[in-house]
């Protein structure tokens, strides 16, 4: 129902923001001949010249890091690929059985995008979206897109936007992604909600911008444990048991969820600039800025009754939530010469409070805190410039005081050749404290309580990368990471306890003493034949331990066979074919629902098995529709699939689903 309501209220506020009233109607059909005088028609003081006509490269998407582009409404493999509950491409990640679960790790991304520890619960935190996934806006009409997708029983995913300029340099978007999916296992029931909405001015002489964005959102989910008797019941392909809901799973009382709030604006002022000079690289200019991010946020899981599955408990109900509040505050100067290049200086204050509601004394009378709050301290540099086809840049943030001092650098270098080859070459070096939850939880059951703030040393992390782009030869990545103090869950279980199905019970965090050596290479090229195309994604990767504490697929590939062709007097463009995806054995991750975290496991190898998608993609105007056959061979190919121990990947089933744009 709340669907239905919000689907209501943004068309009905694209009508009622509309910019021009009496061309709502004809706004589309006309669009490319429209001039954006007319559009911009309440807004005369801004001189427009007439000749000037709106086309789709005028919408345009302005990223975090101040990336440009403009709204895609055409149909291509990628978009394929990116058509999911995620919105991007989920290559390297392994989807669990219903919509909205946890994705298990194929490949790793060693880089960190940020100085400070989260909250932790990464394996719920794939939809949550952070700082840097917000886009802002700005539009010549207002503008709509909806993304609808079936999901997996008594439930739809609907992504709602609408941006519209109010003037030609104030942009308000409003944004809701909501969904609910009831799975096909027993208590797998998954939902979230994803509000955001942003604003971005400029004043007329350009000399100071604001951006702003709030965002409010909460991820729930039941936890059934995974199942309980998976050789019997799903392993065999016994027929009574291919109705999923039948089989046994460890338990049906528990749930976690993840709910935050963020209050983010960003505001520059030039102190001087040439006047109507929007190149950066071109112009000389002083900038005076000013960042700041407000957040809150909590994790919990509860569980109506104690469960052996977890071990030993205080309590009978569970009731575990730890919560985090940061501040943050960064104050930039950006200077600009044509010759020099750019420069930016920043010092920045973060205020952080992890914290449980609880006081916990063990048996031996040590005490083990409910809070690590503190603040930090950071400096950083970034520089870029341009030298013929050379690009540079590169950047530094040091911590110089509080208890989370880390640092974090990044240097790359690219050359684009005259042919359109591309060439990359990147280092970064970071050095950072563990996630909250490695450092400090507590839990309402007995083993599910440590502090490790003095006993866990920062995470140094040393790469390497090297790239190579062509359209004649493909994509090609190589990067290579040394890895110290790796940090990691896993469980000490004995195996009579692992026997007992009390695997759980004994999971903790450890850090590695010797170093970890990680290589992973990346290819991708289509090879293209009149309408028919072949795309491939190849992923190598290998890594140098003395334990197996980082376990990845060694090979993992994605090749897709299509064809692509525009039919009824290119009133449409059809797009059709199949996706086979495969990654070799491996002791995958397991997941553990009370910590939200996957873990490592050493006992029992999955994978190898094969996936086969069937889709059928069509553009219409500004709409797109997507129909897909997902895993199409699971009843054929060995009931073996699985996206993490005793976790099944999803059975065949045909989904559908659209994206509209519409412009008032």
């Amino acid at each position: 129902m709340r669907y239905l309501v919000a689907l209501l209220f943004i068309c009905n506020s694209s009508l009622f923001f509309a910019q021009d009233k009496s061309s709502v109607n004809d706004s589309v059909k006309k669009m490319p001949t429209v001039t954006k005088e007319q559009k911009f028609k309440t807004f005369s003081k801004d001189k427009i010249k007439e000749e000037e006509k709106i086309g789709i490269k005028d919408y345009k998407i302005i990223s975090y890091a101040r990336d440009t582009t403009y709204l895609d409404t055409t149909i291509s493999i990628e978009k394929e690929y990116k058509y999911n509950f995620l919105r991007k491409d989920d290559f390297e990640l392994m989807p669990f059985s219903n919509i909205g679960q946890p994705y298990n790790s194929l490949g790793v991304t060693m880089k960190p995008n940020t100085l400070y520890p989260s909250i932790g619960a990464k394996a719920k935190h794939f939809n949550y979206m952070e700082v840097q996934d917000i886009n802002y806006y700005r539009v010549p009409t207002p503008m709509t897109e909806l993304m609808f997708k079936t999901t997996l029983e008594q439930g739809q995913l609907l992504d709602a936007l609408l941006t519209f300029n109010m003037s030609p340099r104030l942009n308000i978007s409003l944004a809701y992604k909501g969904f609910r999916s009831l799975g096909k296992y027993q208590f797998e029931e998954a939902e979230s909600g994803n509000f955001r909405s942003t604003a971005t001015y400029e004043t007329k002489s350009g000399r100071y911008r604001l951006r702003a964005h709030i965002a409010a959102q909460d991820i729930l989910a039941e936890e059934n444990g995974g199942l309980s008797n998976k050789e019997v019941q799903f392993e065999s392909g016994v027929d009574r048991f291919k109705d999923r809901s039948r089989l046994d799973v460890n338990f049906t009382n528990a749930n976690n969820k993840v709910l935050g709030k963020r209050y983010f604006f960003d505001h520059q002022y030039d102190v001087f600039k040439k006047v109507g000079d929007t190149s950066k690289t071109k112009s000389n200019y002083l900038t005076l800025g000013h960042e700041f991010n407000y957040e809150t946020k909590y994790y919990q899981f509860s569980q109506g009754t104690q469960d052996a599955f977890f071990g030993d408990a205080f309590v009978s109900e569970i009731t575990d939530k730890a919560n985090l509040k940061t501040m943050y505050n960064q104050g930039y100067v950006e200077l600009g010469n044509r010759t020099l290049g750019i420069l930016k200086g920043n010092v920045a204050l973060y205020n952080y409070n992890y914290f449980f509601d609880s006081r916990l004394i063990t048996a031996t009378g040590e005490e083990i805190a409910n809070q690590l709050k503190g603040e930090q301290i950071t400096v950083g540099a970034n520089y870029e410039k341009t030298i013929g086809g050379f690009n540079l840049n590169g950047g530094i943030d040091y911590g110089v005081s509080g208890e989370l001092t880390g640092s974090i650098i990044n240097a790359a270098a690219s050359y684009q050749l005259k042919s359109g080859v591309k060439a990359t070459f990147a280092i970064n070096s970071s050095s950072k404290m563990p996630n909250f939850n490695y450092l400090l939880y507590q839990s309402d059951y007995v083993n599910y309580n440590w502090q490790n703030n003095q006993a866990f040393d920062k995470e140094r992390v040393n790469g390497l990368l090297l790239g190579l782009d062509s359209k004649l030869l493909g994509s090609l990545s190589a990067a290579y990471n040394s890895i110290d103090n790796y940090t990691y869950f896993t469980s000490i279980a004995s195996q009579e306890q692992v026997d007992a199905g009390q695997e759980n019970a004994a999971v903790r965090p450890f850090q590695e003493g010797n170093s970890v050596g990680y290589l992973k290479v990346k290819y991708s090229k289509e090879f293209k034949l009149g309408n028919f195309a072949l795309n491939n994604t190849l992923m190598y990767q290998q890594v140098d331990q003395t334990n197996n504490v980082l376990n990845v697929p060694q090979l993992v590939t994605r090749n897709t066979l299509y064809f692509s062709k525009d039919v009824f007097d290119r009133a449409m463009h059809l797009q059709t074919g199949v996706t086979f995806k495969y990654f070799t054995a491996y002791n995958m991750d397991a997941y553990n629902p009370l910590l939200g975290e996957f873990y490592i496991q050493n006992r029992e190898e999955l994978g190898g098995y094969p996936m086969l998608d069937f889709f059928i993609n069509a553009k219409v105007k500004q709409t797109r529709i997507f129909l897909k056959a997902e895993h199409f061979n699971s009843s054929f190919s060995g009931f073996n699939f699985y996206s993490a121990p005793n976790y099944p990947y999803r059975d065949f089933v045909i989904r559908f689903g659209l994206v509209w744009n519409f412009f008032s």
